[in-house]
């Protein structure tokens, strides 16, 4: 898209809102207080014991570029009875308007010159692209050389992805980057795929990076935004989600809380 990743313009990168529309209110309010122009959104809008109709308001009042995630994916593929819970609470509460706009969405996206867009890897919106999960269930840091491989077919200076919900950044060795701002929504969850494990940052605030282009490299800030979390904990636990509850309250998650 012309003027994105152009020398000294900063990119606001943003993913795994998951229907979390405080915390999302509190991302886009620390991107205005900024100064930042451009919105990359990686996906995962709505799915959530949430406010998914909220974020779904927020989201349309904004100038965004989004592509769909696994879980938009599941909201308009899947019959509702056969939704996992999560995906389940945020279509009760989505308009027709909602969905088309999710069938819309493309899987992937090229944006100017310089970035490549997904929610997981280029080939796949459920798998990790820079961890991995051993059989074990432990959540492992992924080899460089898997890494590149997942890489391979795209020029772009910078990859972009997210999923995981955990911020990272990895250099490959041709210099170029691949970046994964963290979930705005739900900093802890567990899952089932390919074996059960948890993913956890130890933080309730709100994380999304900053990406800016400055000479021959790239610029890459991580921001965590601190905002009140009870009303969506509050949400998460009338849903009987009380481990959305504990993820979104602290960061950390516990089935037994």
């Amino acid at each position: 898209m012309r003027g994105i990743g152009s020398d000294g313009a900063p990119i606001a990168v943003i993913a795994d809102v998951h229907g979390n529309s405080d915390a999302l209110r509190a991302v886009l309010a620390d991107i205005d207080a900024q100064g930042i122009g451009p919105i990359l959104n990686l996906g995962d809008h709505f799915s959530g014991p949430l406010a998914a109709a909220e974020t779904a308001a927020l989201m349309a009042a904004r100038e965004m570029i989004c592509i769909r995630g696994n879980h938009d994916r599941w909201l308009v593929e899947q019959a509702p009875e056969d939704m996992g819970p999560s995906d389940r609470v945020a279509y009760e509460q989505l308009q027709p308007s909602h969905l088309d706009w999710l069938r819309g969405l493309p899987a992937t996206r090229r944006v100017g010159e310089a970035i490549f867009v997904c929610h997981g890897t280029p080939t796949s919106d459920t798998t990790y692209w820079l961890d991995r999960v051993a059989p074990t269930g432990e959540v492992q840091f992924r080899p460089r050389d898997e890494i590149e491989q997942a890489a391979e077919g795209s020029d772009a200076p910078v990859l972009l992805c997210g999923h995981t919900h955990r911020p990272r950044l990895v250099r490959l060795r041709d210099g170029r980057i691949i970046l994964n701002p963290g979930s705005v929504g739900l900093p802890a969850y567990d899952d089932d795929h390919p074996v059960f494990h948890v993913m956890e940052t130890g933080t309730p605030a709100a994380s999304y990076a900053v990406l800016c282009k400055r000479g021959g490299g790239w610029d890459v800030s991580f921001r965590a935004v601190p905002y009140d979390t009870a009303r969506m904990a509050e949400m998460a636990d009338a849903a009987g989600r009380a481990d959305w509850a504990q993820a979104v309250a602290t960061g950390w998650f516990s089935p037994d809380r």
